[in-house]
């Protein structure tokens, strides 16, 4: 039986080969032949007569692929196909409020200044604003341990010195003259390579690209320059942001030298629980900051599909691609988000709807839904998922037990599969994706390679079930603004289809030593109620407050 499907699959593929040679030379018998054989590779039959007759609009078709190829087009060219999340009926919010932080208790300087590489942002900016500290001898602290620990983490592909020295000189020039901007001022952190730098390399963490500089400043950057953020390292990502290998190594978990830190915001998620910058900027298309910060330790916010540009950051999937924070406490999260959110007059995804975050809320008597099938199916560390729900309740919300719709989740991967595969077309047919690091069958060469056999009508088809699901979803949602779930299975997949917001967090450590995590999951736009309930949770526990002994490793 396997040696007939091994055939099979063999004579397929030799059929498409001579497909495409058939149709270059007119051949009318090899095309024939060729198309029943594409025929099995996408699960359909056509009659003898069928075939035929298609076979002058399939050389038509090729023609139109040769020209439509010989157009450029460079990975920051979108489709002029615009993904909506927003469900049928759903009314965002249009009242803006101030942004409010927790009260900051005062903030001494400790003897050893790098005592407070594990401190959080608002802890730092305490001392920044009261001149305790200045940003450039925290920019100083923070890329001695980047020289110290990133090559043990293999976390950093670019030191920014040159520009953080001067960003951090001009913050405590403004600070002097009372010119304080706000909780980011003076602050350094790191951003995943996928975003562009002025002066500075953007390798995507691959082979390719490793000598690529893109002459602007992603939105993000700009928009953290602009709240007085200081920028000391381009940090590492799975090559075209795909797990934890790059082209110079593998990312570490700082708690386990041996692990990977996950991927593909590998080097955001490490260097953030290493104590190597303050905070750092990730991005997920599927799992990409959930993943690295379960594995790390760290807190990472996943934004609503279409809450913060992406103008200037590597293109993977226009419809799935979200940039948002990795920090080491919810709060964090919060006050980093506040400064990226919101339109840019480039990403025209992206929507104008306010954040209001407010820390201070009761759980007591909130329905907060729980994926119950989720629950009961953990195998590893099952009690550290069950003392969630336990903490919750002592809070005083009220649990409601719900499923995920009934969709065929997995299969709408197609989705990611084929855009990924539009979005390094060139990289293939050049050839040049031989040179990336990672050559197995479950890596990008094969899988962009694979992709290119997905039908634009099963795309397309993928892609209406997915509008169902977004339906199905907000139906979900109206029984509870925030639900609680493993942080990984399908919800994950579904909910970046859906372009739902989490938060990751850790919940517990294995009896290895290293963190675990969960996932909180809110309403679409509704970052500030998710990360007020997130952190309400955080409050109650310590894990966020342990941190890896690098020196031990």
């Amino acid at each position: 039986m396997k040696i007939n499907i091994f055939r099979s699959v063999l004579v397929s593929f030799f059929c498409i080969l001579s497909l495409l040679i058939g149709m270059m030379i007119g051949s009318r018998t090899t095309p024939l032949r060729s198309v029943e054989g594409a025929e099995f590779l996408i699960g359909l039959s056509f009659t003898p007569a069928e075939r035929d007759s298609m076979l002058e609009g399939l050389q038509e078709n090729l023609k139109n692929f040769e020209n439509l190829r010989k157009e450029s087009l460079p990975n920051s060219v979108i489709p002029a196909i615009l993904f909506n999340p927003i469900p049928v009926g759903m009314k965002t919010e249009t009242h803006r409020k101030p942004f409010k932080m927790s009260a900051t208790e005062k903030v001494d300087m400790p003897k050893n200044i790098e005592d407070l590489a594990f401190y959080s942002i608002g802890q730092l900016a305490e001392l920044v604003r009261t001149r305790k500290v200045t940003s450039t001898q925290l920019t100083k602290m923070y890329l001695d341990r980047l020289k110290k620990y990133g090559p043990k983490l293999e976390c950093v592909i670019t030191l920014t010195e040159e520009l953080a020295l001067k960003q951090a000189q001009r913050a405590d020039n403004e600070v002097r003259a009372g010119r304080y901007r706000g909780p980011l001022h003076g602050i350094p952190y790191g951003a995943k390579d996928l975003l562009a730098v002025k002066g500075y390399k953007t390798t995507w963490g691959s082979v390719p690209y490793k000598e690529q500089v893109i002459d602007e400043d992603a939105t993000v950057i700009k928009k953290l320059e602009e709240a007085g953020a200081v920028l000391v390292a381009k940090l590492t990502l799975g090559e075209l942001a795909w797990g934890d290998v790059w082209f110079g190594g593998m990312t570490r978990n700082p708690w386990n030298f041996k692990q990977g830190s996950s991927g593909s915001s590998a080097g955001s998620a490490s260097a953030t629980a290493a104590g190597l910058v303050a905070f750092a900027i990730g991005s997920e298309t599927w799992g990409s900051i959930v993943s690295p910060s379960t594995r790390c330790g760290t807190t990472g916010l996943r934004p609503t599909y279409g809450r913060v540009s992406r103008a200037g950051a590597m293109a993977l999937s226009w419809s799935m691609d979200k940039l948002g924070p990795i920090c080491r406490s919810v709060e964090d999260c919060a006050i980093v988000f506040n400064a990226l959110y919101g339109p840019d007059e480039k990403d025209q995804t992206v929507y104008d709807v306010p954040f209001n975050y407010d820390p201070i809320v009761s759980l007591k008597g909130m329905q907060i839904g729980y994926l119950k099938t989720a629950f009961d199916s953990v195998r590893n560390n099952k009690a550290n998922s069950d003392s969630v729900l336990t903490v919750l309740r002592l809070l005083g919300a009220t649990l409601i037990p719900f499923e995920l719709p009934k969709r065929p989740i997995d299969d709408m991967s197609i989705i990611l599969s084929a855009e990924a595969a539009a979005a390094f077309d060139e990289l293939t047919r050049s050839g040049k994706d031989d040179q990336l690091v990672r050559q197995i069958k479950n890596a990008w060469p094969n899988v962009f390679r694979t992709s290119r056999f997905i039908p634009a009508v099963e795309y397309i088809q993928a892609n209406r079930i997915r509008t169902l699901a977004i339906q199905d979803m907000s139906s979900i949602m109206k029984n509870f603004e925030v639900y609680v779930a493993p942080s990984f299975g399908d919800n994950l997949l579904l909910t970046n289809l859906t372009g739902h917001p989490c938060v990751v967090l850790p919940n517990g450590f294995t009896t290895e030593g290293t963190p675990t995590s969960i996932t909180f999951t809110g309403q679409l736009f509704s970052e500030g109620k998710l990360l007020a309930v997130a952190k309400k949770y955080q409050d109650a526990t310590d894990f966020h407050l342990k941190h890896p002994k690098l020196d031990e490793k």
